[in-house]
């Protein structure tokens, strides 16, 4: 099983950025947000299950091997080297965030993977977003619709940083007396 999650988080990493360079962003009101954030906030659950699995080094080596996947992905779907570098700026600080953080609380796993991957993400959306789309970066947004895109991919990790939150908290609850 171990192996899997390890499987499972890079693949969720790959994922996203395919997801990100195919689908046009969704608009969720005036909220801006990249399709490929869907599977992002899923990478943050899955990166407490690879640490949960091997410790924290080898969560680490497993972090430095999926920045590296997660560039040349990017690079190779013929994203900006602006683009190139937020991503893995955005992930190297969140998905550290989230590491140092789960291991840090002291609470039942649910409530680790939600607090870490809550931090994790708005990191992971802000970093991105004024790097790689502000004016700052690529310039694909103007500075009037920063904020809405930060937004947005906040408002779907958290939700997904939930929903992760919930699996865990059911599959570790004891069975139910008869």
């Amino acid at each position: 099983m171990r192996a899997a999650w390890l499987g499972l988080y890079l693949a969720s990493i790959v994922a996203a950025n395919v997801v990100t360079a195919s689908v046009a962003p969704l608009a969720l009101g005036p909220l801006l947000v990249p399709a490929g954030s869907l599977l992002i906030g899923a990478t943050f659950v899955l990166r407490d299950f690879v640490q949960r699995a091997f410790g924290r080094p080898r969560t680490y080596a497993a972090i430095l091997g999926a920045l590296v996947l997660s560039a040349l992905t990017s690079w190779q779907l013929g994203d900006t080297l602006w683009i190139t570098i937020a991503s893995a700026a955005a992930f190297l600080l969140s998905e550290t965030t989230d590491t140092e953080l789960y291991t840090r609380l002291r609470l039942p796993m649910a409530w680790r993977v939600f607090y870490s991957g809550l931090v994790g993400g708005a990191l992971d959306s802000a970093l991105f977003v004024v790097v790689g789309l502000s004016p700052i970066g690529a310039g694909f947004l103007p500075w009037e619709a920063v904020g809405y895109a930060i937004a947005g991919q906040i408002v779907v990790k958290t939700a997904l940083q939930a929903l992760g939150a919930l699996a865990v908290s059911l599959a570790s609850a004891p069975p139910k007396q008869a």
